[in-house]
């Protein structure tokens, strides 16, 4: 799918251009989950109801898709210097743009970012997975946890002192940077150019079933994920009465879990392996969603927003570095089809949420949404289990 960084390669050039993606996931964190600690003000200017404030997410997560599709095509033709260049230049843009005065204007802005992000998430991740498999995947993403962490607080601190646009404008500057840097930075020679001999190995791909199942495992987690971590200050504001700090900053305790889980990953797997470590973390997603379901105060959701969190830690990496290992060589053809699914579920099930709880006129019934995905991912590993694939 996209060109990789050979994990012989320890040069200085290529640790350079690690420490660059990672940096690069830093600043992706915000703009991923940055509508989740702005969605209640965007309800309060505009007084949406939950199916139109869950519409920023199906927005930001299609053009997240078109950014997958579009990524696919320019690095298996011209490596990853454009798709990151690009990304990142349309990362900027919405971020710049999306403290817009309509409601239309920021769902545009919403996109725009989508997009940007879609193209640079990919690439990155596959180079991670061939390069080191889950532990190196943890670490990249441990990065991006950075960047969603801190997002809440900024944006706390942002409203409070009433700098939003010129927070959303350091960001989209940080964004700029980046694209100027990986503009000039040099790249690997592509391993993917593939000789007669490699390409007559590790090149078939796992029977259609199989790859249905693969994709519905990251279109699943991921908007659960999304769900989880995009209504959480919503959720909590309701719980509270009324907006305040503790509420914006909800999603913070969601997103540090993600961070420190996936710190501690690589020990994790020295000690569970990659299978156990899964079951044991769905079933910590489990606990935390139905602790921020059943809570009666915001300390209690945030609790369960924290377990939550850590649940999630390493279920996407080891998804992907499971991806990586099954289909081989495959993996770069197919890996648009699997990133695609996954932006899909960020754009279905959050809006699914709001669109449950319009209806029932309650968002804890919405929030069964990401609990039945938990479930649903158990009965996929049992599938692909019972179908002989191996799980590390």
């Amino acid at each position: 799918m996209a060109t990789t960084i050979p994990a012989k390669s320890t040069g200085a050039k290529s640790k350079g251009l690690l420490a660059l993606l990672a940096a690069g996931f830093i600043l992706t964190g915000i703009p991923t989950v940055i509508v989740g600690p702005i969605l209640p003000v965007f309800i309060s200017r505009w007084s949406l109801s939950d199916t139109q404030a869950g519409l920023f997410f199906t927005v930001q997560f299609t053009a997240a898709l078109c950014g997958v599709w579009i990524t696919t095509a320019l690095t298996s033709r011209h490596g990853y210097r454009p798709s990151l260049v690009i990304g990142y230049l349309l990362t900027g843009a919405g971020l710049a743009a999306l403290n817009a005065p309509t409601h239309v204007l920021a769902l545009v802005a919403t996109g725009v970012f989508g997009v940007g992000y879609g193209m640079v998430v990919p690439p990155t991740n596959l180079s991670a997975a061939e390069a080191g498999g889950a532990s190196m995947v943890s670490l990249l993403n441990f990065a991006w946890g950075i960047g969603a962490v801190a997002c809440s607080p900024l944006i706390l601190l942002a409203l409070r002192h009433h700098f939003l646009t010129s927070f959303l404008g350091m960001v989209a500057s940080g964004a700029l940077v980046l694209a100027a840097c990986f503009f000039f930075v040099e790249f690997p020679v592509d391993v993917h150019a593939r000789t007669p001999e490699s390409a007559g190995t590790r090149s078939a791909a796992p029977a259609i079933g199989i790859t249905v199942a693969v994709s519905a495992l990251f279109f699943t987690y991921v908007g659960t994920e999304t769900s989880i971590g995009g209504w959480a200050a919503e959720d909590t504001k309701r719980l509270a009465g009324h907006a305040s700090s503790l509420t914006t900053m909800a999603p913070l305790f969601f997103y540090a879990g993600l961070m420190l889980g996936r710190g501690a990953a690589p020990l994790a797997l020295k000690r569970l392996g990659e299978f156990r470590l899964v079951l044991s973390a769905l079933a910590l997603d489990v606990l935390g969603v139905l602790l921020i379901i059943g809570a009666n105060s915001p300390r209690v959701a945030i609790a369960g927003l924290a377990i939550a969190g850590l649940g999630c830690a390493s279920i996407y990496p080891i998804y992907i570095s499971w991806f990586s290992q099954w289909y081989g060589a495959a993996a770069r053809r197919l890996g648009g089809v699997v990133f695609s699914t996954a932006s899909l579920g960020a754009s279905a099930l959050p809006w699914l949420v709001g669109f449950i709880s319009t209806h029932t006129e309650s968002l804890r019934v919405g929030l069964l949404v990401p609990l039945a995905g938990c479930f649903v991912m158990l009965g996929l590993l049992a599938f692909l289990r019972r179908r002989g694939l191996e799980f590390r």
